[in-house]
């Protein structure tokens, strides 16, 4: 059996067992794939849960009993040994899809499809999950049900693609060598990037972007930000606004980052700090030195990266700076 075989098969039948199984079964299921020791992370406002049975109660349930016939529909799944500790994680990424028929966090159900956005980290330990990062797209999930938080985005939401060449399902363990230059790339502009921000610069010429990345980059941000396509538009549209509304920008490091393949990610907790200045998501500064919990997915090709699906955990970016988002939204809609 190839390297991530093992890993990769137990999770894609951990997938199949929680799409398979109902409210009543999900303890079940839990107690069969996920380690007794277990740390679960996530988005406001769950955050840290060290309980699987915790974990079952308070994502999992809700999320099944507000969102009918659930369906993962992964664009990207890929397996690799973490750099950062040497452990076999599991990334997947795309949506839960499903019939949003009962109110979830205090947003009101629209009886309607809903897609999710996602992305799933799972450690594999010992044929048991010890360790997940699950990243929802809670700002998504609002603008679709017509509960949208925000001013106007930069770059524009929507149902966003997976890879561009419909390659991203890495079923079968890629060449080792592949993913070793994509992590290269990876690791190339991380440092450029840090040394950037290190420097004090509230801006960023196109020439380091253009180091790494393809010309024509797609950049897939989360919602309230939106996408955006090629390296002037991202500048534009997202780059720019966010560097020169950041003061205090510092980069916080990774707790799992690798590659298969063309295909590398990451997530942090968190991954940077920062302190807003006024101006990004069309809102007011403050004196807050605030967390970024982030997630990077990337395509690449040749020599350059493609494509990067990103989440951002922008509801408790803003809980620390005193807007609670989903209480807000939840105070406005059920006043109750």
């Amino acid at each position: 059996m190839s390297m991530f075989q093992e890993s990769k098969q137990l999770v894609r039948a951990y997938f199949n067992a929680i799409e398979q199984a109902s409210v009543d079964t999900l303890d079940e299921v839990m107690s069969e794939y996920i380690a007794t020791d277990y740390l679960w992370r996530g988005v406001y406002p769950w955050r840290e849960i060290n309980n699987v049975n915790d974990v079952t109660q308070s994502f999992w349930k809700p999320l099944f009993t507000s969102i009918k016939h659930l369906q993962r529909r992964q664009d990207i799944f890929i397996a690799g040994e973490n750099e950062l500790g040497g452990e076999h994680w599991v990334m997947s990424m795309g949506n839960f899809m499903g019939l949003f028929d009962e109110d979830f966090l205090g947003i009101k159900a629209t009886r309607k499809i809903i897609n999710l956005r996602y992305a799933e980290f799972n450690c594999v330990e010992n044929r048991k999950i010890t360790k997940t990062g699950l990243f929802i797209d809670l700002i998504g999930l609002m603008d679709q049900a017509g509960a949208y938080p925000l001013p106007p985005s930069t770059g524009v939401y929507y149902n966003y693609p997976g890879p561009r060449n419909h390659d991203g399902l890495l079923f079968q363990d890629a060449p080792k060598s592949e993913g070793t230059k994509t992590l290269a790339l990876i690791n190339e502009m991380i440092t450029d990037l840090d040394t950037l921000n290190k420097s004090g610069s509230m801006t960023c010429t196109p020439d380091v972007l253009e180091k790494t990345w393809s010309k024509n980059m797609m950049w897939y941000g989360p919602a309230g930000v939106g996408a955006t396509y090629t390296i002037p538009r991202y500048q534009e549209q997202h780059q720019l606004p966010f560097r020169s509304s950041m003061g205090d920008k510092t980069f916080r490091g990774h707790e799992c980052r690798f590659a298969e393949g063309n295909f590398a990610c990451f997530f942090g907790w968190p991954n940077l700090s920062n302190t807003p200045l006024g101006g990004w998501l069309g809102l007011p500064g403050g004196n807050v030195n605030a967390e970024m919990q982030v997630v990077d997915i990337y395509c690449r090709e040749g020599d350059k990266l493609s494509e990067n699906w990103i989440l951002i955990d922008i509801p408790y970016w803003l809980k620390q700076q005193g807007l609670d988002v989903l209480k807000r939204t939840e105070g406005i809609l059920n006043p109750n």
